[in-house]
């Protein structure tokens, strides 16, 4: 049994059923921007949503709050709000996310979101990261309390055929990691 591992595991959480294997799913998400119109269902939402609430925080504090929007008005208004993410308005979800009582929000955000996103494209739910956003805007919006922070508005969708088929680009590793000292390309 690994360690970490009990027999009741499986009982406690339903954090095993994720269809695609992790490191495919990390080696094969790509931003998604275009959106089919089909909702998702209620399971797929429930696994993303279980996905983000399984992320690790600063002291396992978990300050994360999830906004899950699917009314086609909001959804047209925070598009509208969201200069680096229009494509929010076509999107059939969208999660806000919001930090509560944290000194860095952005790391922990950072870290549920990716569970999140990842979730929902092992289940072949497309998403994409929105940094531009009139956050004072949305926040008035979706009702978030002033203390709090928004910290992005994440759309979710099937991806159109034309997105669906877009590779990941990415640098060589030997320019990204190096060995022993910074600039000794690791091999």
């Amino acid at each position: 049994m690994p360690v970490g591992s009990s027999p009741n595991r499986a009982k406690q959480t339903s954090c095993n059923t994720l269809p695609m294997d992790v490191f495919e799913c990390i080696c094969t998400r790509p931003a998604i921007r275009s959106f089919r119109p089909d909702p998702l269902p209620a399971e797929v939402v429930n696994k993303i949503l279980e996905a983000g609430r399984q992320a690790h925080s600063q002291r396992n504090r978990q300050p994360w709050r999830f906004i899950v929007i699917q009314d086609r008005d909001t959804l047209k208004q925070i598009g509208a709000l969201a200069p680096t993410g229009p494509y929010i308005a076509d999107a059939p979800l969208a999660i806000a996310l919001v930090m509560e009582g944290v000194k860095n929000p952005q790391l922990d955000a950072a870290r549920a979101a990716e569970c999140l996103m990842l979730a929902a494209w092992g289940e072949g739910v497309g998403s994409c990261w929105v940094g531009g956003l009139d956050r004072p805007q949305v926040k008035a919006l979706l009702g978030i309390p002033e203390a709090a922070e928004l910290i992005t508005v994440i759309p979710f969708g099937y991806p159109t055929a034309a997105e669906a088929s877009k590779k990941k680009v990415r640098k060589r590793r030997t320019h990204i990691a190096f060995r022993e000292r910074y600039g000794e390309p690791y091999r």
